[in-house]
């Protein structure tokens, strides 16, 4: 079992509270989890068994839509919470999940968390504020798409990976995605995504090899995006 006092997840809600010792008698009842590459652990529609922590890895969180067409909602990694919205609410998860790469997870019951929940009022309060930022993200997220072009979108979503993953030294997304899941976040076609990558290189906003993508003048890309409010979405 990985010690919550040695992970290094800062941001975690439970690694926050572990100043309180209430807490201690629950997180040794998590339990740990490692999932190869495309291994999906959450299945949509499947009944809720608990809160997912990413410790260590990168996770797409995915939901189906019209006609059966698979849709990123978001991405998470080290010390993000999977699975919040079937817990409380229902019994059911609405989302589904997927580990990108090799990933290590840390799972509590939804039984474990209520009583966690009602024993540390200060973890209580984190997680409000959490639903709180979900809710007007997911809020800001409908409003821009109801407004930008196609080009619009896809720019957004190159600037949202690398707010959230952020690009290694030579250049490029420390995440390597297909044009596919790109295009299924971004809510196009990976035609209209494999264009606008190629516009955007020719414009040296953009750069790529092979699989992975990276920016160029990240300055210049926030400005096409920058009437949509592109600090509210993090």
């Amino acid at each position: 079992m990985t010690d919550c006092f040695a992970c290094e997840n800062t941001n975690c809600l439970i690694k926050k509270n572990l100043k309180n010792p209430k807490i201690e008698k629950y997180i040794v009842e998590k339990h740990n989890i490692k999932c190869k590459k495309a291994q999906q652990f959450i299945m949509e529609g499947a009944p809720a068994h608990g809160l997912f922590f990413v410790r260590k890895g990168q996770v797409k969180v995915v939901k189906t839509g019209i006609y059966g067409r698979e849709q990123i909602v978001r991405f998470a990694h080290d010390g993000e919470i999977i699975g919040h919205r079937g817990f409380g609410a229902g019994k059911n998860y609405p989302i589904g999940a997927l580990a990108i790469k090799e990933t290590f997870l840390c799972n509590f019951t939804n039984e474990v968390m209520v009583k966690m929940l009602r024993d540390v009022p200060e973890l209580t309060f984190d997680m409000m504020l959490f639903y709180s930022e979900e809710l007007n993200r997911s809020e800001t997220k409908v409003r821009k798409f109801a407004q930008m072009t196609v080009r619009e979108k896809v720019i957004d979503s190159f600037l949202y990976i690398n707010r959230k993953f952020g690009q290694s030294e030579d250049g490029f997304f420390n995440i390597q995605l297909p044009r596919k899941d790109f295009a299924d976040f971004a809510g196009t076609t990976e035609e209209q995504v494999i264009r606008i990558i190629s516009s955007l290189k020719k414009e040296s906003l953009l750069k790529s090899k092979g699989k992975k993508i990276g920016i160029a003048n990240i300055s210049l890309l926030k400005k096409e995006i920058s009437e949509h409010n592109y600090f509210l979405d993090s």
